[in-house]
């Protein structure tokens, strides 16, 4: 159940029922306890429009919803501030709801059907760093869209087309006996081309010519390029499956799928007069911009902004998307501006068809540069992971508690959620600090903390055994805070959905965890002294708060521990 929107409708009617119209009306979380739960701040643009005293408006209103059992108080505050707080009948009448699998969430009433592309890494290399924001980000907004209730497509638009594979087929014919060997390391094989393509213009020419063999068709170099596609998607899907993304085969559709329709791609914008011949090139004018965008060279090649604009075509007109969202670096900001004006004015996209880029910063290490090894090269997935794990070991094996096996699969567990966890705590458009030690930290925004958090609270129920009762008897106000944090859950996803910022779930999820700390410091639960209904309703806060926070967890892809 979401809280805004039904205050927002409980302000409506007010100003309904004292004839004053206005479209805006909107709630937003009160800045400090003193100033109650919610705050409407709209009288004082109502006062202008109506050259009324916006007290005056404030308190017309007051005396509208004041005897809403919804609330225990309301308040006119400064020049005209509304200040609303929750009562807590109305939060122990609904933290019921949050017992269930979906804690108390409900599904959007109007879902539409989405494709989110993300991940998208080159082929014929290993997943590096680069990949990393982009696959965890895009997988979280497509766990959140679908539950939520979208029907989501989740597309990994690989590049698997182009320049490198001419160069990777010449080298691979030029390898000799040991040639199919080479194939077990492909970064080291296309490091080993790439030299070889520098340093000699005649392999640089017949790895030219090798590509317009493939793009004619040619079998054996189509088998070729089909054998490197093959392992490095199997290279690919032990990283998703390691970080638990829910990517596979079925969702790749790469740059090669759009082949076929660029020709016609060019041709329908050329005929509709939004493709321009410049110095050879067709190109696509903005008014905006002194750059535009080249979607045929001179020579005849594509470029990718052809290939998305077939991508946007298929997304729209074949699959029926009604929002596109590109996980991809913010850097490309200035390319898909272009590409979603030029798909909307060729109409392969309607008006009312979302076109997001989805940007994100950079990841940098502590000095502030781009996140490499210590020699200045790419830092490889499968290496990052490899060393999260074992930093996670000896984080959580300092109380010596745990079987080997119990110790690695909760290290696996803690790893990839304090990896996902540091990148989705940030505003994703902010660029990345990495840093191993505040990553593992019990203390403060990570994931190891909302683990512990989870586990504590599971080691209590356990403890106490069946919880024989459903009533909640809110006795203060921490209790009462925990309560509507809890509840508020579902405003939270409905906010991140629409302005596709994780960063709001994570923020969430601490500011909850931190609340039951201090409620389960002040409020005991299973110590002596504690009447019974006391004792059941803590627990109904506990077990709320612990489903709260798997659910919320379970969207950022990040498994709970049931002991840490």
């Amino acid at each position: 159940m979401q809280i805004k929107p039904k205050l927002n409708n409980i302000l409506k009617d007010a100003l309904k029922s004292l004839n004053i119209e206005s479209k805006d009306i909107t709630v937003s979380e009160a800045t400090k306890p003193e100033f109650g739960d919610f705050q409407f701040n709209g009288a004082m643009a109502l006062a202008k429009e109506l050259k009324r005293n916006p007290r005056d408006i404030a308190n017309s209103i007051i005396e509208e919803i004041k005897d809403n059992p919804i609330f225990s108080k309301v308040e006119v505050a400064g020049p005209g501030f509304i200040n609303l707080t929750i009562a807590k009948e109305f939060l122990e009448d609904n933290l019921i709801h949050s017992l269930d699998n979906r804690c108390g969430v409900t599904k959007r009433e109007n879902p539409i059907k989405v494709v989110v592309d993300y991940s998208s890494p080159n082929m014929a290399k290993q997943m590096h760093v680069g990949h990393l924001r982009s696959t965890i980000i895009g997988d979280t907004i497509a766990n959140l869209f679908e539950f939520l209730g979208d029907d989501v497509i989740r597309q990994n638009h690989i590049g698997d087309w182009g320049t490198q594979f001419g160069m990777l087929i010449a080298y691979f014919e030029e390898s000799g006996a040991n040639k199919d060997s080479k194939l077990s390391d492909l970064e080291q094989f296309y490091k080993e081309a790439k030299a070889k393509f520098d340093e000699s213009e005649e392999f640089a020419n017949k790895s030219r010519q090798y590509v317009v063999k493939l793009q004619q068709g040619d079998k054996e170099c189509l088998t070729l390029w089909e054998n490197f596609i093959e392992k490095s998607l199997e290279h690919a899907q032990e990283i998703y499956d390691l970080l638990g993304v829910k990517l596979t085969k079925d969702n790749v559709r790469g740059e090669s799928s759009y082949n076929s329709e660029l020709s016609s791609i060019v041709k329908e914008l050329e005929q509709n007069g939004i493709a321009k011949i410049s110095e050879g090139a067709k190109c696509i004018f903005f008014e905006d911009s002194q750059n535009p965008l080249i979607i045929q060279k001179s020579d005849g090649g594509y470029l990718y902004a052809t290939t998305d604009l077939a991508a946007i075509k298929y997304r729209v007109q074949k699959l029926g998307a009604k929002r596109v969202c590109y996980v991809v670096d913010a850097r490309q900001a200035e390319h898909f501006k272009q590409v979603f004006n030029a798909a909307k004015r060729a109409g392969f996209a309607n008006e009312d068809t979302i076109l997001e880029h989805i940007a994100f910063g950079m990841m940098l290490d502590k000095s502030g540069r781009p996140f490499k090894t210590r020699s200045g090269g790419t830092v490889k997935l499968q290496d990052l992971i490899d060393e999260a794990i074992k930093r996670a070991k000896d984080v959580i094996n300092r109380a010596n508690e745990y079987s080997a096996e119990e110790l690695e699969n909760i290290a696996k567990v803690v790893a990839i959620g304090s990896l996902k966890y540091a990148d989705l705590s940030i505003n994703r458009q902010s660029n990345y600090i990495f840093d191993w030690d505040k990553m593992l930290s019990l203390d403060g925004n990570t994931a190891l903390y909302m683990q512990y958090a989870y586990a504590r609270i599971n080691s209590i129920l356990n403890r106490a055994g069946e919880i024989n009762t459903i009533k909640v008897s809110i006795s203060d106000e921490l209790e009462r805070r925990l309560a509507l944090k809890v509840i508020t859950l579902d405003d939270i996803l409905n906010r991140a959905y629409k302005e596709a910022m994780p960063h709001l779930i994570t923020t969430y999820l601490y500011e909850l965890a931190t609340l039951f700390m201090r409620f389960y410091e002040q409020n005991p639960i299973l110590k002596d002294g504690v009447n019974k209904e006391q004792r059941e309703s803590r627990l109904i806060l506990a077990k709320a708060t612990a489903n709260a926070i798997k659910v919320a967890l379970n969207i950022l892809g990040i498994g709970v521990l049931e002991r840490l």
